[in-house]
């Protein structure tokens, strides 16, 4: 077993201990207190948990083919969430369609190859002029300019935002070669917890919101006491990657920074087109871009941190 693999497998043993320890906590309130709706949701969440933590260890364990797989399907399913609160008509068939079964392969095959002079461009470039290209051939031009742009977005999100997990696994570090898949679990493990953290900090000492109109569940106190918390706990986790400990504090602090206002810009979404969540696929957790939203927008600022001044390509 190799240095990476141990590694992986005492983060998966973490994962796992803390799981266990979170089920027995919600399972105890549920016997002392009754099965309130808040108890319900605080295990419905633990629940889902479990299995997406499974997904992402069967995906870890499974290697570059796994995970870029994983991405890949996630990308879908996110991507199917957010067209579905865009504004269509019959005439985006064929950019829909494009958007789905030809671009998001595309784009993961790009990263699959490894062939980032093309994938770092092709969804911002050759993605957004095609598309609109693809919808007013139809001669359709009611609200073009919104069905255009909804749907550009949804792919620079969904797809383009989300592909950058898998990327991480190009990268050329000196001295951490074989070990990029720990970059995924330090980011994916980092802005997952800091989402948590500021959801507890918030419940316990949120008094001020940061922006009552987008996310009134937001506070000052939960988004400080929640990125320091995870900052610490990145700082604490820079065994699994190529920083120093004061590295891998101040790249966690940039991803929670950048899940934050990214979950920020979900909720104006979602606030704008009246729903509470994105989906209701994983139970207690809304949508895939209810749980991605924080990952969708941190991962294009850790890749290229990393890229930039770790990589040698």
């Amino acid at each position: 077993m190799t240095g990476a693999d141990t590694h992986l497998v005492w983060l998966l043993l973490g994962v796992l201990g803390l799981l266990t320890v979170a089920t027995a906590i919600g399972e105890g309130l549920k016997r002392r207190n009754g099965p309130t709706p808040t108890i319900e949701n605080l295990n419905a969440r633990i629940y889902a948990w479990w299995a997406m933590a499974a997904l992402l260890g069967i995906a870890f364990l499974a290697g570059r083919a796994g995970v870029v797989l994983l991405f890949a399907l996630c990308s879908f399913a996110a991507l199917r969430e957010f067209i579905t609160l865009t504004t269509r008509r019959a005439a985006d068939h064929w950019a829909i369609a494009t958007a789905f079964f030809a671009i998001l392969p595309a784009q993961y095959w790009l990263i699959w190859t490894d062939w980032y002079g093309l994938y770092s461009i092709f969804i911002p470039v050759y993605a957004f002029l095609l598309l609109p290209v693809l919808a007013v051939l139809q001669g359709d031009t009611r609200n073009i300019l919104v069905r255009m742009s909804e749907t550009q977005w949804a792919l620079m999100i969904c797809v383009y935002c989300a592909s950058h997990v898998p990327a991480l696994l190009t990268l050329q570090i000196p001295g951490y070669e074989g070990r990029n898949i720990l970059l995924i679990a330090f980011l994916v493990i980092v802005v997952q917890l800091s989402d948590v953290l500021q959801y507890t900090w918030g419940k316990l000492l949120g008094r001020h919101k940061v922006a009552p109109a987008l996310s009134p569940s937001k506070t000052w106190e939960g988004l400080i006491g929640g990125a320091a918390s995870a900052t610490l706990v990145g700082a604490a986790l820079w065994w699994i990657t190529p920083f120093s400990p004061l590295q891998a504090a101040a790249m966690s602090a940039a991803m929670t920074l950048a899940g934050f206002l990214g979950g920020l810009v979900m909720s104006a979404i979602k606030r704008d087109r009246g729903v509470k969540d994105w989906g209701h696929l994983i139970a207690g957790h809304g949508g895939f871009l209810d749980r991605l939203d924080s990952v969708l927008f941190s991962a294009p600022i850790f890749f290229h941190l990393t890229r930039y001044f770790w990589s040698t390509v």
